[in-house]
C-alpha cells in the first residue's frame, strides 16, 4: 500500500471513529439519570391511606390539581384504605425512590399504627417526610349545659366528679381519643371514652348531651361553636378562626397534637428530588386561593418544608407515645 492509499484509509478510520464517538456520546447523554429539574416527566402516584370524601383525600386532591396545572403532568390519586392507612404505607415503604409514588399521609401511618401493631415496614427507615400542607389543630368542646366555663373548671370539675364525665372519640388510637387520654393524663382526671362512628356522630352525641366532651377536629367544631362550649385548642398558638381560645399549652406546657397532612416518599429519593418535590408542594400550599380555601375549612394552610416536617415527627413520637401508653393501648409486637 502506497502512503497516499495508507493516509486516506487513516482518514476513513478517523471519521468513523469519531461518527461511533459521537454515536455513543448522544445515547450516554440520553441514558443518563434525569435531573430534578426534568421531574417530572410522567405521571405521578399519590397514594391515600384513606377512602374518598373526607378531610385528607379532600386536601390531596387540591395539591394533586395545583401540582398538575404547575407541571404539566397528571397526578394521580390512588384512595388505598385500611389498617388505619398501614397498607398504603407499605405500598410506598416498598416503591422506587423515584419520585413517583408518594404518599399523602398524616402522624397515623408512621408514629400511631406502627406503635399499636405490627406493621410490613420500618416508617423511620423506609420512609422519608417531604414536607406538610396543612393542619387541623384539635379543640375541645363541651356540652352547652356543662358547669364549667373554660380549661381549669373543667379540670376542677372533673376532679370532682371522677369517672363521670363522658369524652366522645372516634374511637381507640383516633387523635381525638389520644389528644382526651394525654389531657387526662397530665391533669390527673378520670374521664370515660365512649366511641362513636365518626365526626357527625361525636357532635351529635355532644350536642344531645349524650356526651360531655368531645376533642374533634377544628373543622368540625368551629363550626358548632354557637351550640357548644368550645375551652381549648392542642396547638401551641391559638388559632384564628377562634383566637379566644387559649391553648391547653397555657395550662399543661408542651401540650400539643394536631392531624397533619402531608407528603411522603419511599425513603432513598435522591436529594434533588426531593428538594423540588418538596419546592413545589410548598408553593401549592401557599397559594392565595389555597390558603383561603383550607381556612374556610377550618385547616391551616402549612407549607412546612421537609426539614420542618421531620421536626414535627420527631416531637409526636415522643407525644403520642405517651398519649397512647396513657390510653392503655400500648402493645407488645
Amino acid at each position: 500500500m502506497n502512503a497516499q492509499a495508507s493516509l486516506q484509509n487513516h482518514r476513513k478510520l478517523s471519521r468513523r471513529t469519531a461518527v461511533a464517538l459521537l454515536a455513543a456520546g448522544m445515547f450516554a447523554l440520553g441514558c443518563a439519570p434525569s435531573k430534578a429539574t426534568d421531574w417530572p416527566t410522567r405521571p405521578v402516584t399519590m397514594v391515600v391511606p384513606f377512602p374518598p370524601g373526607g378531610f385528607t383525600d379532600m386536601m390531596a386532591r387540591m395539591l394533586a390539581d395545583s401540582l398538575s396545572r404547575k407541571l404539566g403532568q397528571t397526578f394521580v390519586v390512588d384512595n388505598r384504605p385500611g389498617a388505619g392507612g398501614a397498607l398504603a404505607a407499605a405500598q410506598v415503604a416498598r416503591a422506587k425512590p423515584d419520585g413517583y409514588t408518594l404518599m399523602f399521609g398524616s402522624a397515623g401511618q408512621l408514629v400511631v399504627v406502627p406503635m399499636l401493631q405490627k406493621v410490613s415496614y420500618d416508617p423511620e427507615k423506609q420512609l422519608q417526610p417531604l414536607g406538610i400542607f396543612g393542619t387541623g389543630p384539635m379543640v375541645l368542646g363541651v356540652r352547652p349545659d356543662l358547669p364549667v366555663g373554660n380549661l381549669q373548671e373543667l379540670i376542677a370539675y372533673a376532679r370532682a366528679n371522677p369517672g363521670k364525665l363522658n369524652v366522645a372519640s372516634g374511637g381507640p388510637g383516633t387523635l381525638g381519643n389520644l389528644t382526651a387520654a394525654l389531657l387526662a393524663k397530665r391533669a390527673g382526671i378520670d374521664i370515660t371514652m365512649v366511641p362513636y362512628k365518626g365526626g357527625g356522630q361525636n357532635i351529635g352525641a355532644l350536642l344531645s348531651g349524650e356526651a360531655d366532651m368531645y376533642f374533634g377536629n377544628a373543622s368540625e367544631l368551629v363550626q358548632q361553636k354557637s351550640k357548644v362550649k368550645l375551652l381549648a385548642v392542642s396547638t401551641l398558638k391559638p388559632i384564628p378562626s377562634i383566637s379566644d381560645v387559649p391553648p391547653v399549652a397555657t395550662l399543661y406546657p408542651g401540650f400539643q397534637t394536631s392531624a397533619w397532612n402531608g407528603l411522603i416518599a419511599p425513603a432513598g429519593l435522591p436529594p434533588d428530588v426531593a428538594a423540588r418535590i418538596s419546592a413545589v408542594a410548598r408553593e401549592a400550599a401557599l397559594e392565595p386561593a389555597t390558603i383561603e380555601r383550607l381556612t374556610t375549612l377550618g385547616i391551616e394552610p402549612s407549607g412546612a418544608t421537609a426539614a420542618e416536617h421531620a421536626a414535627v415527627l420527631a416531637e409526636e413520637r415522643l407525644t403520642l407515645k405517651e398519649a397512647i401508653e396513657a390510653a392503655g393501648l400500648m402493645t407488645e409486637k
